[in-house]
C-alpha cells in the first residue's frame, strides 16, 4: 500500500517534485516506487521530446541510475525506448546517443557520464513550480507533429470495437455487466496500458464522434425546414463516446487507482491535441458544439467517479482545469463561448473551489487570468463588438457570481486580477475590490464621525495569495527599494531613477497600450505600502514611514499625467473592505491631495475615486470612506477647488454623487486621516 500511495504522490505531484531526482533515486533505491508504473507514466511525459523539462530530467535520471542502480534499468524499458527514439533523430546531442548505448550494451565503460549530467542537474534544481499533468504539455507542442501513422487495419479494428459499445449502449435498461465485461476485453488486448496504442484509441474514436456530429449537422442544414427551426447536429455518437470513457475510468481494476488518473490524464490531453489541431485547421471556422457537449457530459460523470474521496475528485478537478487553461481563448479564440461556460459550470469551479480545502483555488485564479488577458485588448481599445461585448457580459455574470458565492477567492487574489484588468474597465475591477470575508460585518460609510482607526477589522493586514513583489523581482528592482526604504537615505538617486524603471520599451508600450508598466507600478505601491505598514505596526519611529510617504509624493509630482493616473488607481485598489491596508492606503491619497500644491495633481486623485463611484454597484467600502472623508471634511477644502466648479454639470455630478454618499455637511474631525502619522506630517 505505501509503495501505491508514494507512486501516486509521484506521479500526480506538483513539477518541481515530480522531477526532483535525488526523491526519485531514493525512493527507487528503497523499492518504493513501483517502477512498471512509473515507466510507462514517464515515457508519455516525456511527449516526445516536446517537454523538454521532463526530457531533460529522464536522461539526467538514467545517467545516475546506470552508475548507481544499473539493475533497474531493465524495469525502464518504455523510457528508455521513448529516449531512443530522440535520440534517433537528427540534431540530438551527443551525450544522449552515447547514453543509449550504454544503457543497451551494459559493458560499455560508463565513464565520463557524470561530467555530461551537471548541466541536467542544475536545470532540474531550477524548474518553475508548475501543476504537473499532461495536459500542460500540450501548450507548446505543435498540432502538426502529434500524428503518427497507426498500424494497418487498427483504424478498422477501432471502429468495430466501437460498434459494440454502440450496441452495448442501445440495449435496454442499465447493463452495468455488458458495460464492465467490455473494458475488460479492451484490459485484455492491450488497448489501455497508456502507451502510444491507448493514444491512437482514443483519437480514433474522437475522430468518428466528432464527424459523425459535424456531418450530421450538415444533413440537417441542407434538410428542408422552417426559419424558425435551429438546425442542431446529433450527439448520439458524441454522448457514446463521454459514456465510453467514463465507463472505462468506472470499472478500472480498483487496485490501480493510480493508473486511472494517469488514464483520464492520458485522455484530456489526447483531446486538447485533437482540437488544438481542429483549430488550427479551421481557424475562425472551428466548430465547437461536439467539443462543448463532450466536456459537460465528463463534467457530469466524471466528478462523481469518487465521490467519497476528495484527493480523488481534486485530480480529477485539476485535470480538466490544465486542459481548459491549454484551450484558452488567447490560443483558440473560436472556443471562447463554449470554453467560458465550461470553466463557469456547475460541476467545475464551485466544486474546484471547494474540494481539499483552497488547493483548487490557484488553477480557478489562472482561468480567469487566461479569460481577462484575451479580453483585455478589446476592453482597453473600447472595442465591444457583439461577440466580444456577450463574452464580457458572461465574465461580468461569472465575477458576480463568484463575489456572493466565494468573495474570500476574490479578496485574495485581487493584486492579481487588477493587473490584467485595464484601467478603463471599472465596474469589473469594482466588483473584484468589492469583496470582503463572509463573517464581515461592514459598518455604514455614512455613519456621521465614524472612526475608522477605531474599528478592531482595521489593524489586521488582509490575506494575499498573489506575489506582491514579483514585478519588481522581474524588473530586478526590489532589492533597491528593500534598501531605500531600509536606509532611509532622502538624499539617494533611487527616486531619480525611479520613474525611468516605471516606463516600458517603444515595442513593449505599442502593444500594451500605455508607456508605463502597470503591474510593476502596482507591485511598487503596494509592497512599499506592506512594508511601511509593517514598520509602524513594528513601533518603529515616524522617520521610517515619512520614507514611504516621500516616495508616493515623488511620484504623485514627477511623473507624467498618464502616469500619475496609473499610480493613483494602484493606490484606489486598495480601498477595500476595512484592513490596515485599506487604512493606510487612504491616509495615502488623502495625504496626496493635501499636500499637492498642483490643482491637476488634486483633480486627478478626484477623478480616479469619482469614475470608480458613479459606475453601477457594488462600490468598494474604502473607496466610499475616503471619498466621504475628502468631502466632508474641511481640511482639504475640496468644495472651494476650481475643478469642482468650472461648469454647472460637473458641480450638479459632484453634488449629487456627495448627497449619495452621505450628504455634503462638513465634519469637524478625519474619519481615515488619523493613527498612521502626526498632523505635522501634513
Amino acid at each position: 500500500r505505501v509503495v501505491k500511495e508514494l507512486t501516486s504522490w509521484v506521479i500526480y505531484s506538483e513539477e518541481d517534485r515530480k522531477l526532483n531526482k535525488d526523491i526519485t533515486i531514493g525512493l527507487i533505491q528503497r523499492e518504493l516506487l513501483s517502477l512498471a508504473e512509473y515507466n510507462v507514466h514517464m515515457a508519455k511525459h516525456l511527449d516526445g521530446g516536446r517537454n523538454k523539462t521532463a526530457t531533460d530530467f529522464a536522461i539526467s535520471l538514467l545517467q545516475s541510475l546506470v552508475t548507481e542502480e544499473s539493475s533497474v534499468i531493465s524495469e525502464l524499458h518504455s523510457l528508455v525506448d521513448a529516449l531512443a527514439k530522440l535520440a534517433s533523430k537528427s540534431g540530438s546531442s551527443e551525450s544522449l546517443q552515447q547514453l543509449i548505448d550504454i544503457i543497451r550494451n551494459p559493458v560499455t565503460n560508463t565513464a565520463g557520464l557524470s561530467d555530461s549530467s551537471t548541466g541536467n542537474d542544475n536545470n532540474d534544481r531550477q524548474k518553475d513550480e508548475k501543476v504537473a499533468c499532461n495536459t500542460t504539455n500540450t501548450e507548446e507542442s505543435t498540432s502538426l507533429d502529434y500524428v503518427e501513422s497507426d498500424p494497418a487495419g487498427f483504424q478498422n479494428r477501432v471502429s468495430t470495437l466501437f460498434k459494440n459499445w454502440y450496441q452495448i449502449c442501445e440495449l435496454p435498461g442499465a447493463n452495468e455487466t455488458a458495460c464492465s465485461q467490455y473494458v475488460l476485453h479492451l484490459h485484455q488486448t492491450g488497448l489501455l496500458k497508456g502507451d502510444d496504442t491507448t493514444e491512437s484509441f482514443f483519437r480514433i474514436l474522437l475522430e468518428l464522434s466528432v464527424a459523425h456530429c459535424i456531418s450530421s449537422e450538415d444533413i440537417n442544414s441542407g434538410a428542408v425546414q422552417s426559419p424558425q427551426q435551429p438546425q442542431s447536429p446529433s450527439f448520439l455518437i458524441i454522448d457514446m463516446y463521454a459514456k465510453l470513457v467514463f465507463s472505462i475510468l468506472k470499472y478500472f481494476p480498483e487496485q490501480e487507482s493510480s493508473s486511472r488518473l494517469f488514464l483520464l490524464s492520458e485522455i484530456m490531453a489526447d483531446t486538447v491535441r485533437f482540437i488544438q489541431k481542429d483549430a488550427e485547421d479551421k481557424k475562425t471556422s472551428l466548430n465547437s458544439k461536439p467539443y462543448f457537449r463532450l466536456f459537460i457530459n465528463w463534467l457530469l460523470d466524471l466528478c462523481s467517479l469518487d465521490p467519497g474521496t476528495d484527493g480523488a475528485n481534486f485530480q480529477v478537478l485539476t485535470a480538466f482545469a490544465n486542459a481548459f487553461h491549454a484551450l484558452q481563448p488567447l490560443k483558440i479564440p473560436a472556443f471562447s463561448f463554449a470554453w467560458l461556460e465550461l470553466v463557469s459550470h456547475r460541476s467545475f469551479m464551485p466544486k474546484l473551489l471547494t474540494v481539499n480545502g483552497q488547493k483548487g483555488w490557484p488553477y480557478v485564479q489562472r482561468l480567469l487570468v487566461d479569460l481577462l488577458q484575451f479580453l483585455e485588448p478589446f476592453l482597453r481599445n473600447a472595442e465591444l463588438g457583439g461577440p466580444v461585448h456577450f463574452l464580457y457580459k458572461g465574465t461580468l455574470r461569472v465575477l458576480l457570481v463568484l463575489l456572493h458565492d466565494f468573495p474570500e477567492f476574490l479578496c485574495d487574489y485581487h493584486f492579481t486580477f487588477c493587473d490584467v484588468i485595464p484601467s478603463s474597465c471599472i465596474q469589473m475591477r469594482n466588483i473584484i475590490l468589492s469583496s470582503f470575508p463572509r463573517n464581515m460585518r461592514l459598518p455604514d460609510p455614512s455613519t456621521p464621525n465614524l472612526k475608522i482607526d477605531l474599528l478592531p477589522e482595521i489593524v489586521e493586514a488582509p490575506c494575499i495569495l498573489s506575489e506582491v513583489d514579483a514585478a519588481l523581482k522581474a524588473k530586478q528592482m526590489k532589492n533597491d527599494v528593500d534598501e531605500y526604504l531600509t536606509s532611509r537615505q532622502q538624499n539617494s538617486t533611487f527616486l531619480s531613477e525611479l520613474k525611468t524603471k516605471l516606463l516600458l520599451s517603444s515595442s513593449e508600450a505599442s502593444s500594451a497600450g500605455t508607456r508605463y508598466s502597470v503591474p510593476l507600478i502596482n507591485s511598487l505601491v503596494l509592497y512599499t505600502g506592506m512594508q511601511a505598514i509593517q514598520q509602524l505596526q513594528a513601533g518603529e519611529t515616524q522617520a521610517q514611514n515619512v520614507v514611504a510617504l516621500q516616495m508616493f509624493k515623488y511620484l504623485s509630482m514627477e511623473l507624467d499625467t498618464e502616469g500619475r493616473y496609473l499610480f493613483l488607481n494602484a493606490i484606489a485598489n486598495q480601498l477595500r473592505y476595512p484592513n490596515n491596508h485599506t487604512h493606510y492606503f487612504s491616509f495615502i491619497m488623502l495625504y496626496l491631495f493635501f499636500e499637492s500644491d498642483q490643482e491637476i495633481i488634486q483633480e486627478q486623485i478626484t477623478r480616479v475615486l469619482l469614475e470608480r463611484l458613479i459606475v453601477n454597484r457594488p462600490h468598494p467600502w474604502g473607496l466610499l470612506i475616503t471619498f466621504i472623508e475628502l468631502i466632508k471634511n474641511p481640511r482639504y477644502s475640496f468644495w472651494k477647488q476650481a475643478f469642482i466648479r468650472c461648469a454647472p454639470e460637473i458641480e450638479k455630478l459632484f453634488e449629487s454623487v456627495a448627497r449619495s454618499c452621505g450628504g455634503l455637511k462638513p465634519v469637524d474631525e478625519g474619519m481615515v486621516s488619523g493613527g498612521w502619522v502626526s498632523d505635522n506630517s501634513h
